[in-house]
């Protein structure tokens, strides 16, 4: 394990003590302006993260999702989401994560991804392969679309008509579907094949740069739905292995 993705494991497993230590006594909730929610849990965990990584790395940058920063100005970025699925967390539901990922010029090439109600901890890093509590993980091989069981973007307040289109087209194929309201959760089913493929409308970096690192490291495929490599920015894409991946691509085109 390199300084890189021990610094992240350990910052992870931190944010996620915190997270178990305060489920259920959240002393505020906001909503965003795009009715997201954020928690001052939120903010305490990504404190503790960007404070580890400070620590240990102090020219490399930092991009958060409460405290803002950018990809721009450095060889290494951390991409951190201190809480993904915050409204999963604000009601109970134990569908939410902490996310750290690094790219390095241009590219992930490590990920984190702490699940802590399930005691579940995926880590990737480029040329290394993926994990799950030290065990070795891979995407699905399922080729049949009639046995897959396809996450989906459970955000339906925008975009509803090509939404509905591609899930009308999935459930006429696939086994199931999937809404978790965790991108970091998804992408980690992804992964180790629970989740056959995973299709998201607009994520922001830190909703996937983890789970990019992992799902590749897996052997699965990722890219935005014009086919293209996953930018520091907030994308629409699809993930899973090679098979899902192709077909998902193919579907998404169609139902433009």
């Amino acid at each position: 394990m390199t300084d890189i993705l021990r610094v992240a494991t350990d910052a992870a497993r931190e944010a996620g003590e915190l997270l178990l230590d305060r489920r259920g006594r959240i002393r505020s909730v906001e909503a965003k302006d795009d009715r997201s929610l954020v928690t001052d849990v939120d903010r305490e965990a990504e404190a503790l993260i960007r404070a580890r990584i400070s620590s240990a790395f102090p020219a490399h940058a930092i991009l958060g999702e409460e405290d803002g920063g950018s990809c721009a100005g450095a060889d290494t970025v951390w991409v951190i989401d201190p809480l993904d699925g915050t409204h999963n967390y604000v009601r109970g539901i134990p569908l939410f994560g902490v996310s750290i990922g690094v790219i390095h010029r241009g590219e992930f090439v490590a990920g984190v991804i702490e699940i802590p109600a399930e005691g579940r901890r995926y880590a990737a890093e480029r040329g290394s392969g993926a994990w799950a509590n030290g065990e070795r993980i891979a995407v699905s091989a399922r080729t049949d679309p009639a046995q897959w069981s396809i996450g989906l973007d459970s955000e339906l307040r925008t975009g509803f008509a090509r939404k509905s289109r591609v899930l009308e087209a999935l459930g006429r194929s696939v086994f199931n579907v999937r809404m978790l309201g965790s991108s970091a959760r998804s992408l980690s089913l992804v992964a180790e094949g629970v989740l056959d493929g995973l299709v998201e409308f607009l994520d922001k970096p830190w909703d996937f740069a983890a789970g990019a690192a992992i799902v590749e490291e897996a052997g699965g495929r990722i890219a935005t739905f014009d086919r293209l490599p996953l930018p520091c920015a907030a994308c629409a894409y699809v993930a899973g292995g090679i098979e899902a991946h192709r077909w998902l691509l193919d579907l998404v085109q169609e139902s433009r």
